[in-house]
């Protein structure tokens, strides 16, 4: 018998975690709805709702209002507030703010955020500790530059 097969389930509907189907250590792969807010081992396929939150990673497609992942992120974030501990690979949408320990891909929001940065973040306000990639907004600031950590308009490190 597969581990995975008892400890991965194909949907998951939540009103308030811990009411909702499976519990929080079960991971679910293909369709999670959080009328409220929902929390999950993993998640791979379409995460919807206010608040989605992944205590390890996410593959696919998070759509809500606030969307976590405290491990890794592989897809797509569009929320208000997209945040990921790990590493996040993809796109963050946001209408306000954007996270990532480190980021390949494209930040689009007001304010994003992110350790290490290989992609491209547009905003009004853009930070990276360091990284290869491009920046535009308002501000924008990559940490590690010896020279001209701060821009406004458009920022690079490569």
């Amino acid at each position: 018998v597969d581990a995975n097969a008892q400890t991965e389930k194909p949907l998951q509907i939540a009103i308030v975690s811990p009411i909702q189907i499976y519990g929080e250590d079960i991971s679910i792969k293909g369709f999670r709805l959080n009328l409220i807010y929902g929390d999950n081992e993993n998640v791979t396929g379409l995460d919807l709702g206010i608040i989605n939150a992944v205590g390890g990673d996410m593959d696919g497609v998070q759509l809500g209002v606030f969307s976590i992942a405290e491990g890794n992120l592989h897809g797509w974030q569009w929320s208000l507030v997209n945040w990921v501990e790990g590493d996040g690979e993809g796109v963050q949408l946001s209408s306000f703010f954007n996270n990532a320990g480190a980021f390949e891909g494209l930040q689009f929001g007001i304010v994003n955020n992110v350790g290490t940065l290989d992609g491209v973040q547009i905003g009004i306000l853009n930070m990276a500790n360091e990284g290869h990639g491009l920046q535009i907004g308002l501000v924008n600031i990559f940490r590690s530059k010896e020279k001209f950590t701060f821009l406004p308009i458009v920022n690079w490190s490569f």
